[in-house]
């Protein structure tokens, strides 16, 4: 690969940075080998990076430009070493001696803490860890890709090239096929290309107006939603983990209707309520407000596109509603608004006003728009889609994949969804100092999960579910 700018929003993400706030996503890979069949630490280390070293991607990291003024461009490191990037973590006999549960109650606070520290500035912005314990047994591999250089789906795409499955697929020869003749073409754009570009700078710019509009009125200069989600950052990081039944959240969306993904955000709203109930919290009177990322990548479209293509819903998660259907209910009616409006207008698409703005806007104004973060919304919530094949490292099956999302400047919680096998998979980052109690947050998931089910009753022909009066 050769050279090129960073599109607007990476260099936002580049530039709102700093070393309390590091802007990179992130992935615990766990693997539970079958007995003898995987290699050693050794071996596991050497194959992760040479896989990586394959990913021309990984190669590439961030350098000043003269033109545009403020810009950055990719380019390939002429010193790339991998030795740099993929590294172990060992774990120590005490960390693991219960078995796979002390291993990943272990794995998960030593990834929590590889999260807090900020990627190296000038080699490319990524790390890989293997976290293993002594005498072989469960391994997991941590992986940290900056945002600058992957969006949800970019970064499933770049980090799935570990696996076994994706590594073979992408090796396997192809046929030849002759090339097709390209006929002559000018470097000056036509008038039909020049008024073309010309209309969608326009509705580009319309629609950055009517977004920036929709932000000034969605701004919130009073405090709202839960105070400990709006806590001073102390740069700490922690991560808890979840496992939901895949099925039992298909089996609420068949009756509700809806998106399996409105069942998921409703379980984070219910969860939030338990856990703050929990510590003693009164739910707030005014809902705790999520941003919800949405690809704008077309489907069926190249994933490793470069450039984050990303946009986002605002949605009141309905903490203070004490009944589980009308959470459910609260979120669907709400989900299906922003839908009918589109991700490209409302307040949530502040992503795509980033992509109107100056690259010397972005340099200088990042620390601004950091701090603004907290008047829009509370709480992250992403959905990250990982291929629906069994996956495996060295022969060693992929048992959980959990993602995590960066945290904005002034908040304390971000929420990461993904679904692999028969389990949805969650990952919650967490301020270290702002919330000790995050794993009780991971329980009440399932709890919540288990209470919107319990509304759920099979009929006895044909199948189908009815909702419980």
């Amino acid at each position: 690969m050769g050279t090129e700018l960073l599109a607007p929003l990476d260099l936002a993400f580049w530039h709102l940075e700093s070393a309390a706030h590091p802007m990179h996503l992130g992935a615990l890979a766990v693997f539970a080998p079958p007995s003898g069949a995987c290699p050693g630490p050794d071996a596991l280390l050497r194959l992760l990076g040479d896989r990586a070293a394959a990913i021309p991607r990984l190669r590439m990291r961030v350098r000043d430009v003269l033109l545009p003024v403020g810009g950055a461009a990719w380019s390939t490191d002429p010193e790339f070493d991998v030795h740099r990037h993929v590294r172990r973590a060992l774990l120590t006999a005490e960390e693991t001696a219960n078995g796979g549960a002390g291993f990943m109650a272990a794995a998960t606070r030593l990834a929590g803490e590889l999260m807090e520290r900020p990627l190296r500035r000038g080699l490319p912005p990524w790390e890989m860890y293997l976290i293993d314990g002594p005498g072989g047994g469960p391994f997991a591999v941590l992986v940290k890709l900056h945002h600058a250089l992957a969006d949800g789906m970019r970064a499933v795409a770049i980090g799935a090239g570990i696996f076994d499955q994706i590594t073979t697929a992408t090796t396997r020869p192809r046929p030849s096929a002759r090339p097709r003749p390209v006929p002559p073409r000018s470097w000056m754009p036509g008038p039909r290309q020049v008024a073309g570009l010309a209309l969608g700078r326009i509705e580009d710019l319309g629609r950055a107006v009517g977004v920036g509009a929709s932000l000034v009125r969605a701004g919130r200069f009073d405090p709202r939603g839960a105070p400990v989600l709006r806590a001073g950052s102390s740069g700490t990081r922690r991560l808890a983990t979840a496992d939901l039944d895949l099925d039992a959240v298909r089996r609420v969306r068949r009756v509700t209707g809806g998106t399996g993904n409105d069942v998921l955000l409703t379980v984070v709203a219910g969860a939030l309520r338990r856990w703050m109930l929990e510590r003693g919290e009164t739910p707030p009177r005014d809902d705790p407000r999520a941003l919800v990322p949405v690809s704008r990548r077309r489907p069926g479209g190249a994933a490793v596109a470069t450039g984050n293509r990303l946009s986002a819903y605002l949605l009141d998660l309905p903490v203070s509603e004490p009944d589980p259907r009308e959470r459910l209910r609260a979120v669907r009616e709400a989900m299906d608004r922003n839908k009918a409006a589109g991700p490209l207008r409302g307040a949530g698409a502040v992503a795509v006003l980033a992509d109107q703005l100056p690259s010397l806007a972005h340099r200088f104004g990042a620390p601004l728009a950091g701090n603004a973060a907290r008047m829009l919304f509370d709480v992250l919530v992403t959905s990250v889609p990982l291929p629906r094949s069994r996956l495996s490292l060295a022969g060693c099956p992929l048992s959980a994949l959990y993602p995590m999302a960066p945290l904005a400047r002034g908040q304390s919680m971000a929420v990461a969804l993904t679904t692999y096998g028969s389990r949805v998979h969650i990952g919650v980052v967490g301020d270290g100092k702002a919330l000790p109690g995050l794993d009780g947050l991971a329980r009440c998931a399932d709890e919540e999960l288990a209470a919107l089910l319990a509304e759920v009753g099979e009929s006895g022909s044909g199948g189908e579910l009815t909702m419980k009066a």
